[in-house]
């Protein structure tokens, strides 16, 4: 009788072991829907609301991740595991927190993101290419989707899957902080650029049902379109502000392409900071849970921005239980803490044990979290390798972006008349050239001509980006200058050199280079749009000398009417990135200039807003304005 019981106890412990080794959500095989539920059904509270939980690199650790059950962790702007860190030593740290996760009782991996907005720009050696409003020049989605791709192979070369771009904003006010982040004042035009998206996740297959994630590999990241919604349109340009606009009106002109990003297959939608009608959006049901989620059937996952439940209450934090109980029920499934998870973890695991929040609304947090996450592969290849580390900088993401760079130019002015254009400009003498274009010596001046930071903008390898040229690896538009001309040619550089000195040399003609300096989200909200000083005085200085180009760096249209007529010709390069190769491309016309103005071009900021259709539409140049060149064949 004992020898039958054991035999029987024996059998009992080996069909448990058998099915406790067989885990629905862990099998690929089985349907996305059955993998989901399945998870669902054996997670406590504890390890649902730590899949709701982002933390900043910084506070995170292979023990916080366990201890915690946290579901994601980013890296903020600006924040990297060491100065100018090897892709080696990011997919090590990340590899060391998805240990961390995986330890813990259901091993589920966590998704780790980064702020990839223009390349992988917190990464040193990473291609930095132009700012969105520089693609937006472009009018090429194709262009933008190549660009998507080479970023994903640049992010997951550092153990990344997942980036919160693009920033799909449509920017009506040049004096908001964020405009470079937009593509156009157009939302037709920043529709075309959600080709982004496939280039970042892949091609969603034919016949996906609406609204579901797609990630399509290792090669490939999840993206995120953000700000929802309204983000470009506050008063006044201020960041974070009200947008006050009837529904017809958000529908029209901010919310567009969100229907185009569900449709390619979005893994995830960043709320915005800024209230609509004065409603902020980290609390608007009606347009999270409401239109978001039910009416554009979006399926992916829902993220706060940086501390955008503290930022529901003014002052920020101020009553911290409120501002996380109508963050969650207005539709909200991961929240970016970044810093003090402990405090949102216990809030809200309070307020579901006391039926503040019901259970209900955690679950489909967690399941559009897991949903992304069994999407992209995560749960198969949770760990990072260094099969991609030669992405990082590769020399054909660097051409792709030079590429980029000569389609943003636009030409604004050209010589006073079609007939005597100065662009291109000549490389070196030729006999073949009227003497008026024999170059012997040029002058190149203006503070942004020889500083990598400068033409890289915000948001490179710093949140507000910096100045200089040891940053990162790239061409700076001067050192691009003396790569194109003639060997014979002098090219004499002076940052703001006088009238006399300008007169004095004998110059062929001058380039000038001036523009804003980098700034990022509120810092860079202006009522001004003045180009920086020295630059006005340098284009007096030297235009009034000389026949002269002037290119402006910016991430906007900028105060330029009161030295147009100074001003021989006129390029906006707006934030090119790191290869300054292009600009020189088309300056000396090896390609033609063929950008088109993605916004409108003011004469006075007194005008503002002032957008393409407005009944007081006086620009100094329209939309969609940008003169052509003819390659110079003679060169």
């Amino acid at each position: 009788m004992a020898r039958t019981l054991i035999s029987l106890m024996g059998l009992l412990l080996l069909c448990c072991l058998a099915e406790a080794e067989y885990l629905k959500y862990k099998d690929p095989k089985q349907p996305l829907h059955v993998r989901v539920n399945d998870l669902v059904s054996r997670m406590t509270l504890e390890e649902k609301i730590g899949q709701m939980t982002q933390i900043e690199r910084g506070v995170a650790s292979a023990e916080v991740m366990k201890k915690y059950f946290i579901g994601s962790v980013l890296t903020g702007g600006g924040s990297a595991p060491a100065r100018q860190a090897s892709a080696e030593a990011w997919i090590n740290i990340i590899n060391d927190f998805q240990k961390g996760a995986l330890s813990t009782r259901l091993g589920i991996p966590m998704i780790y993101g980064i702020d990839a907005v223009h390349g992988h720009n917190n990464v040193y050696n990473a291609t930095i290419f132009p700012h969105n409003i520089g693609l937006g020049a472009t009018r090429d989605p194709d262009l933008v989707k190549r660009i998507g791709a080479a970023t994903a192979l640049e992010v997951r070369a550092t153990g990344i899957p997942y980036t919160f771009a693009p920033c799909i904003a449509v920017c009506r006010d040049p004096r908001w902080g964020r405009c470079y982040e937009s593509y156009s004042e157009d939302p037709k035009i920043v529709q075309a650029m959600t080709e982004l998206i496939p280039g970042l996740q892949g091609d969603i297959p034919a016949g996906s049902p609406k609204g579901v994630p797609y990630v399509a590999g290792k090669t490939k990241v999840a993206a995120c379109a953000k700000h929802f919604v309204g983000d470009g349109g506050t008063i006044n340009g201020v960041n974070e502000n009200n947008t006050i606009i009837d529904r017809h009106g958000l529908l029209a002109i901010h919310m567009p392409a969100y229907y185009n990003s569900i449709i390619k297959g979005v893994s995830t939608v960043m709320v915005s900071y800024s209230s609509w009608n004065g409603i902020k959006m980290h609390a608007n049901q009606e347009l999270v849970t409401g239109f978001l989620k039910n009416t554009l059937q979006f399926r992916g996952f829902v993220i706060t921005d940086w501390e955008g439940l503290d930022r529901i209450t003014s002052p920020p934090h101020a009553n911290y239980s409120y501002s996380v109980e109508v963050g969650i029920k207005a539709g909200i499934d991961m929240v970016m803490v970044p810093y003090n998870y402990i405090e949102f973890i216990d809030d809200l695991t309070f307020q579901v044990k006391n039926n503040i929040i019901p259970m209900s609304r955690i679950d489909d947090a967690v399941r559009r979290i897991l949903r992304v996450k069994f999407v992209m592969g995560l749960f198969e290849n949770p760990l990072a390798d260094d099969s991609l580390v030669d992405q990082l900088g590769s020399q054909e993401h660097r051409e792709l972006a030079r590429e980029a760079v000569r389609k943003s130019l636009v030409l604004l002015k050209n010589g006073d008349s079609t007939e005597v254009p100065l662009l291109p400009l000549p490389k070196k003498t030729s006999k073949i050239l009227p003497l008026p274009k024999k170059t012997s010596k040029i002058l190149v001046a203006g503070s942004h001509a020889d500083n990598l930071g400068y033409q890289c903008g915000g948001w490179t390898i710093e949140w507000q980006g910096l100045s200089g040229n040891d940053l990162t690896r790239g061409t700076t538009i001067l050192n691009a200058i003396k790569n194109t001309v003639d060997q014979q040619t002098e090219v004499v550089y002076q940052e703001n050199p006088d009238a006399n000195f300008v007169k004095s040399n004998n110059f062929s003609y001058a380039i000038v280079v001036v523009g804003e300096h980098p700034y990022a989200e509120t810092n860079g909200d202006s009522m001004n749009l003045n180009i920086a000083d020295p630059g006005p005085n340098t284009i007096t200085n030297v235009c009034g000398a000389v026949e002269c180009v002037v290119v402006v760096i910016s991430g906007r249209p900028v105060v330029i009417q009161p030295y147009l007529s100074y001003i021989d010709a006129l390029v906006a390069a707006w934030l090119p990135g790191t290869e300054g190769q292009g600009v020189a491309d088309v300056l000396f016309g090896d390609y033609d200039f063929t950008g088109k103005l993605p916004r409108t071009w003011f004469k006075t900021v007194d005008q503002l807003p002032m957008n393409v259709g407005d009944p007081h539409y006086d620009p100094l140049f329209p939309f969609g304005f940008g003169l052509t060149t003819k390659s110079r064949q003679t060169s």
